[in-house]
């Protein structure tokens, strides 16, 4: 009792407690709310180093390696965002596949026919809007990784230039810069509350 006690306050055991003894579903909801919350935080960070990079455009030179210092951990941070969310996502996707599995495995069991094509029924909904939900959460982590590179060849262009000849030539990438962020969040916000409302219909058959 006293190992088990103590295995139950580490963050990793947790984890593996709520594993086993959660059910499937609630797992696999818990974990879409936590991939809609890391997109939800990352789009801020990004929000944040599109403000950083429009600042340095128009900065005076002397304090140009102060803004690189912000603009790089802006970076940074989106970087680290950007990895939440692939983090999150490949947790969805174990969640889904384990409550999918089980539930596909149980369809043989029902001895009602009318009860069993219910269960078919909902369960192909469900694996459909779970596979929906799971290609739209895809689709961000691939829409981030050029955002990601366009700030990082930015920073780089600024650690090695910091001059006014530098400036001068990010300023033709700042509109597109911006243009692909907005596009980004754009992106980030429809998955969001494609994630709000699968919760909601998986939350409202848990009521049923």
């Amino acid at each position: 009792m006293t190992l088990a006690a103590g295995y139950l306050v580490t963050g990793d055991a947790k984890t593996s407690v709520d594993w086993m003894w959660k059910e499937p579903r609630d797992v696999l909801v818990d974990r879409v709310e936590d991939a809609r919350d890391s997109q939800q935080d990352a789009a801020e960070e990004f929000r944040d180093a599109l403000t950083e990079f429009k600042a340095v455009v128009n900065m005076p030179e002397s304090e140009l390696e102060r803004q690189y210092n912000k603009l790089n951990k802006a970076h940074i941070r989106s970087k680290d965002a950007a990895e939440d969310i692939n983090k999150h996502v490949d947790r969805v996707v174990k969640a889904s596949n384990r409550l999918l599995d089980e539930w596909r495995g149980e369809l043989d069991d029902y001895n009602d026919p009318a009860l069993r094509r219910l269960a078919e029924q909902q369960f192909d909904q469900t694996r459909s809007h779970a596979t929906q939900l799971i290609a739209s959460m895809r689709e961000i982590e691939a829409r981030m990784q050029p955002v990601l590179n366009s700030f990082q060849d930015q920073v780089l262009y600024l650690k090695h230039n910091l001059n006014l000849s530098a400036i001068a030539a990010l300023e033709n990438e700042a509109s597109i810069i911006e243009s692909n962020v907005d596009a980004l969040i754009a992106d980030m916000n429809r998955s969001i509350a494609e994630a709000d409302a699968f919760i909601e219909v998986m939350l409202e058959r848990d009521e049923a």
